[in-house]
């Protein structure tokens, strides 16, 4: 009878561990990253010793938002091999690169994780809960949304008053920021009307200079200052159309470092915009 009572009690006591929520499994404790905009989420979620290797482009400041924080992390170039020597417990990549490392990785059983990359406001929210989901924390991931929208809710206010002026993010070799990119929505979010789409293309798809001049915007963003990139493809911003330009109307460098990834670093592209914006309708009146 004693055995039997207790032979019940050890089932009843089963069930119920059973039906109780599983224990979290442990944070990873060896990450790498493959990819620029995850190395930048995932430096601002997780403490360094974490983190076993990120990009050689997390400590470059022409791409990256903080190169200050990448300096001293073990980089990788994205060979599967310099991967594997860090044994990690954790991968993460973007959608697009080093797309043969991911899949011998993804063979060999290692946990990957895709970032998703953003093409408007919206998306870096879904790439900073992706991250912080991965590296178990989403408390710091929350937080670091909640920021962002604050921020947001606080420049949209502004962005609702008033006209909105038109702008262009002209770029290395000509090329300009369309509809549907993270640029775009930086210059939404700001107040501002992205006029890409007004202006003829070339045959190699850029903007050409006098096209610029004959409908120029109310705002010229250059996504680099003229001496940052001392290539024949960088001329077009060296040329004196462009000081023209500046001259003659409100412009900005904007380096693309800032809106290039879809983190929460974009913001302070938006907020610079903002303040463009701003001092363009002070004018006005």
């Amino acid at each position: 009878m004693a055995l039997a009572a207790a032979a019940l009690a050890w089932a009843q006591c089963g069930s119920v561990a059973a039906q109780s929520p599983a224990q979290p499994a442990e944070k990873p404790r060896r990450i790498v990253s493959l990819d620029l905009c995850a190395d930048q989420l995932l430096v601002e979620l997780v403490p360094r010793e974490r983190i076993a290797a990120v990009t050689h482009l997390l400590a470059d400041p022409a791409v990256s938002a903080i190169p200050e924080k990448g300096r001293g992390i073990p980089f990788t170039r994205g060979g599967a091999e310099e991967v594997l020597r860090h044994d990690p417990d954790l991968v993460l990549a973007g959608p697009f690169g080093v797309s043969g490392t991911v899949g011998l990785l993804r063979r060999l059983g290692r946990n990957m994780v895709v970032v998703p990359l953003a093409n408007d406001l919206d998306g870096v929210r879904a790439a900073v809960r992706k991250v912080a989901a991965a590296v178990g924390e989403r408390a710091k991931g929350e937080a670091m949304i909640a920021d962002y929208d604050r921020r947001l809710a606080s420049l949209a206010r502004g962005a609702e008053r008033g006209q909105h002026p038109t702008a262009v993010i002209y770029q290395v070799s000509g090329a300009v920021s369309g509809a549907d990119s993270l640029a775009d929505a930086a210059l939404a979010a700001a107040g501002l009307r992205n006029m890409a789409a007004d202006y003829p293309l070339a045959r190699s798809g850029v903007v050409p200079l006098e096209a610029l001049l004959a409908r120029p915007p109310d705002l010229l963003v250059l996504s680099s200052g003229a001496d940052e990139y001392r290539t024949a493809v960088a001329d077009n911003l060296r040329h004196p159309v462009i000081g023209l330009l500046r001259k003659r109307g409100a412009s900005i460098e904007l380096p693309w470092r800032m809106w290039l990834c879809g983190t929460p670093h974009i913001i302070e592209a938006v907020e610079q915009l903002a303040a463009a914006r701003g001092r363009i309708e002070a004018r006005a009146r």
